[in-house]
């Protein structure tokens, strides 16, 4: 596809919107995530089956030019297959399922606690649990519903933040959860990711924060320039990568659900200072709302199957410039949540003080549901409290995927 073939065959002109000579710069698949109906009698050969998956659509996406860093599995919500075992059974057979995950190189996902105000919140309780005594399993909590915010869920959600806080080394355990709103079936990004079918499916998720910044330094605060060259930018990207899709579709016989295009950052791949190319200014400053606007408009008007979040994420503490304008008090919560009327954000990996009560993780927790209903979007809410820190001092994380940053 040319860019004339992606723009409708519109003629751009002009020396304004003349394209740059430069070799486009590319996105990393941030992950290829498989939907696993997980059967617990016979969990090791699913597993191995979709992982020979995984490992050829890896091949095949990186054979089509495109880096991949993790391949994933989500199963359906863990209260399903955990049924009928006593909590110290369910304890030892999630272990084991952490040490598999381990073992063979995929993230694992294992589902929500509850989807609904119905559901027991013993199951809440007892992921705070699994979390604890795991490493690396990734899990969440729904806090809305058709009929609107689930109370009973959001509680629960913040009942689990307080306990790994309290029962995970430096509190770390929480970055492996998150408490969704209004998140739809099949996204592939991690700790919301869920399913409620039959399994067999896969999805992709990019790392694109790169494009953002190429295409934000070149059409620096000239916003409808900026819309079209970023459009154009993801979406060649997002057309190549859905036709490779296919292709593992066809030699599988997985479904493939969509591409997330949601420029996903990763510490010096930083969404905040793609930002600050097209502002001028540190994050947080007048035109950051623009800018977050614009990714996502961009990322939604893409000639795909689109699955997730399919907007902007704004990770506190998974992007060196966010942590750093968080430390210098650019912008905080009540920016981000701003933000998140014209983005998919939410409030990601926000670094809170030990002290603080469950209470006001509820209210906080339940200002990201209230927003995500209202304007029928995917916010998540994924709160660092550590224990024993105090605002003023700094999170002391031991994690690959995190910058320490100021606790405010």
């Amino acid at each position: 596809m040319n860019r004339r073939e992606f723009l409708g065959g519109a003629l751009l002109s002009g020396a304004a919107l003349a394209w740059p000579a430069e070799e486009p710069v590319k996105p990393k698949v941030r992950t290829i995530t498989a939907f696993l109906k997980l059967d617990r009698a016979r969990y090791r050969e699913q597993v191995q089956d979709t992982l020979r998956m995984l490992r050829q659509a890896k091949r095949t996406v990186e054979g089509g030019g495109y880096a991949v860093e993790t391949i994933r599995i989500t199963t359906q919500p863990f209260p399903e297959y955990a049924r009928g075992l006593s909590r110290t059974e369910v304890l030892g057979f999630f272990r084991d399922y952490d040490a598999l995950a381990i073992k063979e190189s995929f993230a694992a996902n294992i589902g929500p606690a509850m989807f609904t105000d119905g559901d027991d919140p013993a199951q809440a309780e007892l992921l705070g649990e699994i979390l604890s005594s795991t490493k690396s399993l990734k899990a969440s909590l729904a806090m809305t519903g058709e009929g609107g915010i689930q109370w009973k869920c959001v509680r629960a959600a913040a009942k689990v933040v307080k306990f790994v806080e309290e029962h995970t080394p430096n509190s770390v355990g929480n970055f492996n959860f998150a408490a969704t709103a209004m998140l739809a079936p099949y996204a592939p990004f991690f700790p919301g990711s869920y399913h409620l079918g039959e399994g067999r499916r896969f999805a992709i998720g990019t790392e694109g924060a790169n494009v953002v910044e190429r295409v934000f330094a070149e059409t620096a605060g000239d916003a409808p320039l900026a819309e079209k060259r970023l459009t154009e930018a993801l979406g060649g990207h997002a057309v190549a990568l859905e036709k490779l899709a296919r292709q593992v579709e066809k030699e599988t016989g997985w479904t493939y659900m969509g591409v997330d295009a949601t420029p996903a950052p990763l510490r010096e791949v930083s969404i905040g200072a793609a930002i600050e190319k097209f502002t001028g200014g540190k994050f947080g400053s007048s035109g950051t709302m623009t800018a977050a606007a614009i990714v996502t408009r961009a990322v939604q008007s893409l000639p795909v199957k689109r699955v997730g979040f399919s907007g902007l994420m704004l990770p506190v503490q998974e992007d060196n410039l966010l942590a750093q304008r968080w430390s210098e008090g650019t912008y905080d919560m009540d920016a981000l949540l701003a933000y998140s009327a014209v983005c998919g954000t939410g409030l990601d990996t926000i670094p809170m003080a030990g002290d603080v009560q469950q209470r006001q993780i509820e209210r906080i927790m339940g200002d990201v549901a209230t927003l995500a209903f209202k304007w029928k979007k995917p916010l998540t809410a994924r709160l660092l409290p550590v224990a024993g820190k105090k605002a003023g001092e700094r999170t002391d994380f031991d994690d690959p995927f995190l910058v320490n940053t100021a606790i405010r």
